[in-house]
């Protein structure tokens, strides 16, 4: 099969379309077909040198998938061959094809297409995982998203509103701005013209977010808590913004006000399995009834990866870029 590798870390022109030995299902595996993958702010770290794959997991960048199920490994019930999937992986889906294990499987929803579908496991998955079961956004409050056209960012304002929530979103632009609106989002702020905390303070009478999901770390840190409503929670997902930062914990406390940081990645299969069940019950739904929709910017192929790195990292997009094997 053909997969993309990385044989020395750099820039976009380190991804290389290469021909590698085929990818096997192992006990409670299936092997999937790759029609298309997605391209995640990990895959650009990996390819830099700073984001290695977890032990045992696939050398290739890649952290979601889609496709059909051509074989089935040891120990695997409930999925057959043909079966159209997309997938949460700790790796591989820059390829051909991928062994996932089975908990780690969604259906294609409804009246989707499957290459479509690739859109979908890793941003669901984590904002479903921060937003809902960590952080616990509930009817009637008020969810900040930072980078609200971004993959993540579609998602959860779609998510946060199909539950009731107000929504408050971060963009750079006026395009991005009015496609988050179009999705539902309520306070919209241009983070280059605007102070976020303000901004959200000002909409909310003064109380702040309940929940805010950032994805930028150190640089945000203290302007977050400063906007966090009493009892507010704080879901860190990203780094973008540095990983050291300053935080004054008098403002935490008079808040009584909660911060978390998650990964995907990295985490043991059962806590994936686990997070996929719970989207699979919750927001599957609402994706076979056409409530919510992944947001795809453009699809590249596979083998010219490198563009698309290019077409992230200038952050010009809004929601996903795919790359398709054919």
């Amino acid at each position: 099969m053909h997969a993309i590798t990385i044989p020395e870390p750099g820039g976009p022109e380190a991804l290389v379309w290469s021909e590698v030995p085929d990818a096997v299902a192992g006990e409670g595996e299936v092997l999937v077909e790759v029609l298309a993958g997605a391209v995640n702010r990990a895959d650009i770290l990996q390819r830099q040198g700073f984001y290695n794959p977890p032990p045992g997991a696939s050398p290739y960048p890649g952290l979601e998938c889609s496709g059909r199920i051509v074989e089935i490994g040891p120990g695997v019930s409930g999925w057959a061959v043909g079966d159209e999937v997309c997938a949460l992986l700790a790796g591989g889906g820059y390829a051909e094809k991928v062994a996932v294990p089975a908990g780690q499987l969604l259906p294609v929803p409804k009246d989707l297409d499957v290459k479509r579908a690739a859109a979908l496991p890793e941003v669901v998955c984590t904002v479903w995982s921060n937003v809902f079961m960590v952080a616990h956004l509930r009817p009637g409050e008020t969810l900040l998203v930072h980078g609200g056209s971004s993959g993540i960012g579609t998602m959860a304002i779609q998510l946060a509103k199909a539950v009731g929530a107000k929504v408050a979103v971060t963009a750079g632009t006026p395009q991005k701005l009015e496609r988050c609106a179009e999705l539902g989002a309520d306070i919209l702020i241009n983070y280059r013209e605007q102070d976020f905390v303000e901004e959200v303070r000002k909409a909310t009478d003064g109380a702040g977010a309940d929940v805010i999901l950032d994805n930028m770390g150190a640089k945000y840190l203290d302007r977050n808590v400063n906007a966090l409503a009493v009892n507010g929670r704080l879901a860190i997902i990203g780094m973008q913004g540095g990983v050291k930062g300053e935080l004054n914990i008098a403002t935490l406390l008079g808040k009584r006000a909660a911060i978390s940081a998650t990964s995907l990645r990295a985490r043991p299969p059962a806590e994936k399995t686990a997070i996929v069940a719970a989207v699979r019950e919750h927001v599957w739904p609402l994706l076979d009834a056409g409530h919510i929709r992944p947001v795809v910017d453009r699809e590249l192929p596979m083998s010219d990866a490198a563009a698309a790195h290019r077409v992230v990292e200038e952050s010009g997009h809004i929601g996903k870029v795919l790359l398709v094997t054919q």
